[in-house]
């Protein structure tokens, strides 16, 4: 045990892991929905959509956020400093659409910040959250919001429509109950099976406020991409329910050309901070014993299937995505770290297994 607990103060383990927007991104604002109300109540819901680069999207968007508009909403379209005419689209939304709250950062700061300066911004009594080249139903905030009112929880989670090219696909939360209210802890295991913590996706759910007041909402800073992982744990740990609806109106578009997803460059490699947060912080919860084992073997499961797709990244991204992976794999505790890789599928567990026998050979050598 001392070994599963010690990797929260082993010294150079994780990034800082700031969750403020970054006071290095300068703003500007403008609203066309009149003065701010005194009280929050006013506004009942706050949509933070950032966009970044997504000219192409961006239109579907902001038709199905006017789709949705009711005069208790409020819409806030972060532009994460566009360069492709993003910034165009979004004035003339500025404009047109009911409730439209446009923040601009003067530098590129990546989703997570981008989402942090709406949060920061949003005045509503609850929040969530759309990327800037989804869409969503029409009226599917009202149905939401509703949802939320009768279930009087911290946090809602829904399922989505996946669309890639033409084909569409349901995804469900991965869990069982739905309509009742729930204990976040308990939907982090089983280790071995998919749970609510897999399913990291901030736009499909809507947040009460006061999880803004104890600081459970905000990203961490500056993650280009798995920003959604150390966010949906914090959540699971520390919230004090939820609950899952079986709600879809949540278009998520996949294989966008310009997607993290989709680009085998050093942004990805994120990925290993994000999840160095994620180990740091559960070995620091009072159930770690318990939990530790779900976080490392997630943690290995991203490791493998990017390491199994390495081909996509530029050679010299690939080199630090091995050596990043190793570094990791020994920073892990080890006796959690055996026991996943145990439970795990041979393909998998050989790729990982043979990495760390690399590096600790080249070290021992050295």
């Amino acid at each position: 045990m001392a070994n599963r607990v010690a990797i929260a103060s082993e010294k150079g383990l994780v990034h800082s892991f700031a969750t403020c927007r970054s006071p290095g991104i300068k703003q500007g604002v403008k609203t066309n929905d009149g003065l701010r109300p005194n009280v929050r109540d006013v506004v009942k819901l706050s949509v933070i959509v950032p966009f970044y680069n997504v000219r192409q999207y961006a239109p579907d968007t902001l038709r199905s956020l006017q789709a949705n508009a009711r005069e208790d909403f409020e819409f806030i379209l972060v532009d994460d400093c566009s360069r492709d005419g993003t910034a165009d689209i979004l004035a003339r939304a500025e404009r047109e659409l009911p409730g439209a709250v446009l923040v601009r950062h003067e530098q590129n700061g990546g989703l997570a910040t981008a989402r942090n300066t709406g949060i920061d911004r949003a005045r509503g009594r609850y929040l969530t959250f759309l990327d800037g080249d989804d869409w969503t139903a029409p009226g599917y905030y009202g149905r939401l919001v509703a949802a939320m009112e009768g279930l009087d929880c911290d946090f809602l989670r829904t399922d989505h429509v996946q669309c890639t090219a033409r084909a569409r696909s349901v995804h469900r939360v991965p869990v069982g109950r739905r309509d009742t209210v729930l204990n976040p802890r308990e939907a982090i295991l089983p280790a071995d099976r998919s749970t609510s913590v897999d399913y990291a996706f901030a736009w499909a759910g809507v947040y009460h406020r006061r999880l803004v007041e104890k600081g459970l909402l905000h990203f961490t800073d500056g993650l280009r991409t798995a920003e959604d992982r150390p966010w949906i744990w914090k959540l699971h740990r520390e919230a004090e329910s939820f609950a899952v609806v079986s709600l879809l109106g949540v278009f998520y578009r996949r294989g966008v050309a310009s997607s993290l997803t989709q680009i085998g460059d050093v942004r990805q490699l994120d990925f290993i901070r994000a999840f160095d947060q994620v180990i740091a912080e559960t070995a620091r919860d009072h159930e770690a014993a318990l939990l530790l084992p779900k976080a490392v073997r997630t943690y290995c499961a991203i490791i493998s299937h990017h390491l199994g797709s390495i081909e996509r990244f530029e050679p010299a991204v690939a080199r630090q995505l091995r050596s990043l992976s190793a570094a990791a794999l020994r920073r892990m505790p080890q006796d959690v770290l055996n026991e996943a890789l145990d439970s795990m599928d041979v393909q998998r567990a050989t790729r990982l297994r043979r990495l760390r026998r690399r590096t600790t050979a080249t070290g021992a050598a050295a």
